[in-house]
């Protein structure tokens, strides 16, 4: 399967971006163009769940004292030969001197687009044309993530519970498998249980435990009052921070 990686670049969209953008060259460019901004699906975060397509949108502002003309598909590299490329950019005027070119690439785990390992920091090459033949290649314009999708649950139980009686808070954290095109507990991970009283806004944490080998979740603690449980999970470089909706309490 890791094949796909370098033998794809000889096809379609891919091979237009591997023509116009030599893998091996160094950043380089003529005149005073410049690259300004480079965002990536808004935030330069991007979550892929298992089974599904994500459109990934690519925007790369740049300048030149002539105006910016054009820009060449954005390649997008990522760790463990990780490649995407764009479609071909429209570029839209700021001002006289400024354009913003944004294109999108379609991402799908269930035809091998990503891999389980590709998930992590990713990079943008970029190169646009201005007006007067000036022109900017960069590559590591900009860095942006893209990670396996994350899921959690809570569940707390007994309810209603009587004032001082033991609970047990239990649930899962998963995550986007790639390459299954299923979600799968994410072991050894640190989560917090927290803890919102009936009629407050904000979550306090109460202690933090540490996913099974299988992902699940469980702990125990005293009821005191009603309220809503819930597990949080901080993320990682690979899998987004999520937090499991609260479950409610009835102490009596």
């Amino acid at each position: 399967m890791r094949i796909r990686a370098t033998v794809v670049a000889v096809s379609g969209a891919l091979a237009l971006s591997a023509l116009a953008v030599p893998a091996a060259q160094a950043d380089g460019g003529s005149g005073d163009t410049k690259i300004t901004k480079v965002v990536v699906d808004g935030d330069n975060t991007v979550s892929v769940s298992a089974a599904s397509t994500k459109s990934i949108k690519v925007s790369v502002t740049a300048t030149d004292n002539s105006g910016i003309a054009s820009a060449d598909e954005f390649s997008l590299i990522g760790p463990n030969y990780g490649y995407l490329s764009t479609a071909k950019p429209t570029c839209v005027k700021v001002n006289a001197t400024t354009s913003t070119c944004s294109a999108t690439v379609l991402v799908d785990p269930r035809v091998g687009d990503v891999f389980n390992d590709e998930a992590g920091t990713w990079y943008v090459d970029a190169w646009v044309d201005a007006k007067d033949g000036d022109y900017i290649w960069k590559e590591k314009a900009a860095s942006f993530k893209i990670q396996r999708a994350s899921q959690l649950t809570a569940n707390a139980a007994p309810e209603p519970v009587k004032k001082g009686k033991t609970i047990t808070v239990t649930g899962k954290l998963s995550r986007a498998n790639w390459e299954t095109h299923k979600n799968a507990g994410y072991a050894s991970q640190s989560v917090k249980l927290q803890f919102r009283k009936k009629g407050a806004s904000t979550y306090t944490t109460v202690k933090t435990i540490k996913t099974s080998s299988t992902g699940t979740l469980s702990t125990t603690v005293k009821a005191t009052v009603d309220g809503y449980f819930r597990y949080s999970f901080a993320g990682t470089s690979t899998t987004p921070a999520v937090n499991a909706a609260g479950d409610f309490i009835d102490v009596k």
